[in-house]
């Protein structure tokens, strides 16, 4: 949040300086500053620093390629046991006082860090304006990176230079509120750079934890973003099968048992009725999932909350516990995605009470419904709903239901919201189970219907399937 309110970021932003260099800068020079913090334990005291410093210029100074690392570790010598943010300050207050020496001091960063009139359209022409741009751009490109770049070198050969010395970072929780959403994906995206140059250390692994959604709004495509293939192609999506879903419950419910002195446990399933003519009550939960691990601690968390202290669930309660849960998750799956999509949430509650099975002319309609929403003032949505539904206002010669609505079906595919029936092996298939199965249209040859994940459908009053009399 500290760099989306400098007023020095706000005014690069109004003028269209691109700051992917800058944030760039901050990452690698963040990363090269908790990795030498770790190597050498600089929280140790004042004397043992100097020495590890003395030692480590020492190493460079008998090296000319190694001069600008030797200087960047000179000047942020005295720097490297502070905060975190305390070193993108350091960074930032020195970009800052580059552009007022730039600007002859005329920027005033308080406000959007206009001042006087300076980069106005009224008493400058283009060509000033975007020379003037150009100077800042200059000053934003040169932010410590070629020493960053000679520090990653020093990294790879002084200070990781042994397996012994094998390192991991991890980096989680970029999807909570740590900077304003204005520069998120720009920061996000940096990030995945300096991961891929710090690949060029042998002895180091970075590992970044980042949610589907968050990714895929990643602006690869943009001037600065770089090429999405050679991002992804470092990617690993996790999948969860249902034995890690039970490994998983199995290893809380131990932990919560012992901190209960309610004994030892086995397995999950201690905690469950056994099966029955009723069904499997595992399946049952897991069923309602999207195989993520937070979905089935939040569903038998909820059990748990309406087994008023009973050491055992019974079906009765894990049945209540249904409309809560799919309550939570239909929110839950509105926050994912509406950063992405706004107003999504109109589109899902367009499925209430539908059919169990959604076959193919029902679907139609309410897809029809959906694609008419920018009609409703209060629908946000109007941009992304446009895209999907380009097709359609087009005037194409072709029409049917998969070509019109083939990006709205992929869309609630992979997200979760909705799985396919295939006519072949008359089965219903998620993302989860297919994940590519939406990226191409012909396969929805073989989908004769749809239905609602049963995650949802509680929140929803979906209807369930009737069942043949005998």
């Amino acid at each position: 949040m500290y760099i989306a309110d400098l007023g020095v970021m706000k005014f690069l932003n109004s003028i269209d300086v691109h700051l992917d260099l800058l944030f760039t800068a901050l990452w690698k020079h963040v990363f090269i500053v908790e990795i030498i913090r770790h190597r050498y334990n600089l929280n140790s005291n004042y004397e043992a620093r100097q020495n590890i410093f003395t030692t480590l210029k020492e190493k460079l100074s008998r090296d000319r390629s190694k001069t600008e690392a030797l200087q960047y570790l000179t000047d942020f010598e005295g720097k490297f046991w502070e905060t975190t943010d305390k070193q993108v300050q350091e960074i930032t207050t020195r970009l800052e006082e580059k552009i007022q020496v730039e600007a002859g001091g005329k920027i005033g960063f308080g406000g959007l860090g206009l001042n006087g009139g300076w980069i106005d359209g009224a008493t400058h022409t283009t060509e000033e304006r975007t020379a003037q741009v150009d100077r800042f751009q200059r000053i934003v490109n040169d932010t410590q990176i070629t020493r960053l770049n000679k520090m990653i070198k020093v990294l790879d050969e002084e200070i990781l230079d042994s397996s012994q010395n094998f390192t991991y970072i991890a980096v989680d929780d970029l999807d909570k509120d740590w900077v304003d959403e204005r520069i998120l994906n720009d920061l996000i995206r940096c990030l995945f750079k300096v991961v891929v140059d710090l690949k060029a250390v042998r002895n180091l692994k970075v590992v970044v934890a980042l949610r589907t959604n968050i990714f895929e709004q990643l602006n690869f495509g943009s001037r600065t973003g770089g090429q999405e293939e050679k991002y992804r192609s470092f990617t690993q999506r996790m999948r969860w099968s249902r034995n890690d879903l039970e490994h998983l419950l199995t290893s809380r419910a131990r932990s919560a048992a012992l901190r209960h002195d309610l004994g030892e446990l086995q397995s999950i399933r201690d905690l469950l009725p056994p099966v029955n003519t009723r069904g499997n009550a595992l399946a049952f939960i897991i069923d309602r999932t999207l195989m993520r691990p937070r979905d089935a601690i939040n569903y038998v968390n909820e059990c748990f909350i309406l087994a008023a202290g009973k050491e055992r669930l019974t079906w009765e309660s894990i049945t209540k516990a249904e409309q809560a849960y799919s309550n939570n998750r239909l929110l839950a799956l509105r926050d994912e995605w509406k950063p992405s999509y706004p107003g999504i949430d109109q589109v899902f509650h367009l499925f209430e009470q539908v059919e169990e099975v959604i076959r193919i002319d029902r679907f139609t309609t309410i897809s029809e419904e959906v694609v008419l929403l920018p009609a409703i003032p209060q629908f946000t949505g109007a941009t992304w709903m446009a895209e999907l539904s380009s097709h359609i206002w087009s005037g194409g010669n072709i029409s049917d239901w998969k070509s019109d609505y083939y990006p709205l079906i992929r869309l609630l595919f992979n997200i979760g919201f909705i799985g396919v029936l295939r006519r072949s092996s008359s089965t219903q298939i998620f993302a989860y189970d297919d994940p590519q199965f939406a990226e191409r249209v012909s396969n929805l040859d073989d989908v004769s219907g749809f239905t609602v994940h049963p995650a949802f459908r509680a929140a929803l009053d979906v209807q369930p399937k009737q069942q043949p009399r005998r």
